[in-house]
């Protein structure tokens, strides 16, 4: 099998080359407003050694994206490397010298850059093994070759600035094609995790897999399994927090690739919603991750990594609690609960942060409780405070990436169903404003605290204790702030129906 792609799998034409020629003087112009560059690049050439700048780093600067992160590759062995930096910066660091990485941080005309090195090396895994074997090489087409795709298969050569394309990544990087320098089984082969940046690059970039690509992931989606969950997380992650993460979550489910990593999604795709309408659940559920991808606005960190994972797997508790009625309908009761059961096992599989495990299953459970309330489904057609004080308390510290998560829950096409939906949910948010600034409901906390209630009812820490501070919580929700007052007479009322 060749170990690269014929020349005929690199299309060219006229207008392809004359943009190439434009973007070669963009890349030109970027790097002359980096002179840390130019001055690593003598450094290295001083001490006879080939350095480049490589990968994500030209691509990005080819995009008009380049940020202050600098990959560099070089004919120089580690241990080189890494006296060549300490003579340029004050600031390096060799966590990845076993990997052949060796990285600083430098400050260029008020500029801070962080810089990595890496030796021209070829990366691959061992059938069962969830570490590559690190091989160093002496070339930077070698080193280019063992890349994942060929729009990060290019170089530029320093101080020179000569432009190294060796696989035609610039022309795929113009059409938008995403192919591997090496055939892609052997790219897959050697890092499986490539099949995810295949997705994130979909995602990101736009860019749609050559069909070589999409076979492969076909036929070796199952390999991804040997890669560290936290490696797969990563990406995941860098996909769900792309503008539009879609495509990529469209080639996950298309090739098997999902069935690994997160197969609830596969699951969505064979259930249909429970309003009979021509979409899957999961189509359903990427329509919702698009809408609170817009709704993002209303938080304050964007883009959030919780409200997507929620808004993607809000629904997953589906295909567990599918039953059939009578008429023909179907249901799912209880799909909020379980599914928020589901997503923290598999949050959890994949080492997410309990904190975000957390976050995300709670959203999950949440996500149905304002249908509970709806001014249509209650005989006054509107919120009581008591209502609006426990949907409060029940969202905690999610309260708004639940208003966004509730609100891009809607999809129907019915115009005036969802105009009915977005008018009730800005009903229930004028009345938690109004009771926010009347009872601090953020901080919402019974009348009498742990030791008060103590002291009225003469006792020392026990489960009473926690009882009755839960009780008068209660009250306090159905019927706002009592005062001390109410509140100890609320309390010894309670006290008198114990048993102690």
């Amino acid at each position: 099998m060749p170990t690269t792609r014929p020349a005929s799998a690199r299309p060219a034409d006229g207008a392809l080359l004359a943009l190439d020629e434009a973007q070669r003087d963009a890349l030109a112009e970027l790097i002359r407003l980096t002179p840390v560059v130019d001055r690593l690049g003598e450094l290295f050439a001083a001490a006879g050694h080939e350095l480049y700048l490589v990968g994500g780093s030209v691509r990005d600067a080819l995009l008009g994206r380049l940020g202050n992160d600098l990959d560099f590759t070089t004919s120089a062995r580690p241990d080189d490397v890494e006296a060549l930096l300490r003579r340029f910066s004050p600031a390096v660091w060799t966590i990845g010298k076993e990997f052949g990485t060796i990285g600083c941080r430098v400050t260029d005309a008020g500029t801070d850059w962080v810089v990595e090195v890496t030796t021209f090396r070829s990366d691959a895994y061992e059938a069962d093994s969830r570490k590559p074997a690190v091989v160093f090489g002496d070339t930077v087409e070698g080193d280019l070759l063992r890349r994942d795709f060929t729009v990060n298969a290019m170089a530029v050569e320093l101080p020179s600035r000569r432009f190294v394309d060796p696989y035609g990544g610039l022309r795929h990087l113009a059409r938008k094609i995403l192919m591997t320098p090496a055939e892609p089984e052997i790219s897959f082969g050697d890092d499986p995790l490539r099949m995810m940046r295949a997705a994130r690059f979909a995602a990101q970039l736009g860019m749609v897999p050559a069909p070589d690509v999409v076979l492969a992931m076909e036929a070796m989606s199952e390999r991804v399994s040997i890669v560290s969950a936290e490696r797969v997380r990563d990406e995941l992650s860098k996909l769900l927090l792309a503008d539009d993460p879609r495509p990529g979550l469209d080639l996950m489910v298309g090739t098997g690739l999902a069935d690994h990593v997160l197969p609830e999604l596969l699951a969505l795709q064979l259930e249909r919603d429970e309003h009979h309408r021509h979409k899957d659940v999961f189509e359903h559920s990427l329509t919702v991750l698009d809408q609170a991808i817009e709704l993002e606005e209303r938080l304050p960190a964007r883009p959030d990594l919780v409200n997507r994972l929620a808004a993607l797997l809000h629904d997953i508790g589906k295909p567990a609690t599918r039953r059939f009625e009578a008429g023909g309908k179907v249901s799912f009761h209880h799909h909020d609960v379980v599914g928020a059961k589901l997503a923290r096992k598999r949050l959890t599989a994949l080492r997410y942060p309990t904190e975000v495990v957390k976050a995300v299953s709670e959203l999950i459970t949440l996500h149905l409780r304002f249908h509970g309330y709806g001014p249509g489904e209650r005989e006054d057609g509107g919120w009581t405070d008591s209502a609006v004080r426990r949907y409060v308390r029940d969202a905690g510290d999610q309260l708004e990436r639940l208003h966004v998560l509730t609100r891009a829950d809607c999809t129907t096409r019915n115009r005036a169903r969802a105009a009915r939906l977005s008018a009730a949910y800005d009903d229930l948010e004028a009345r938690i404003a109004v009771l926010a600034e009347e009872e601090e409901l953020q901080s919402m906390r019974p009348d009498l605290d742990g030791n008060q209630i103590m002291e009225i009812l003469g006792v020392g820490p026990s489960r009473l204790v926690g009882q009755a501070y839960a009780y008068l919580l209660e009250r306090r929700i159905d019927e706002g702030p009592l005062g001390p007052d109410r509140a100890r007479a609320e309390l010894l009322t309670w006290w008198e129906r114990q048993e102690h």
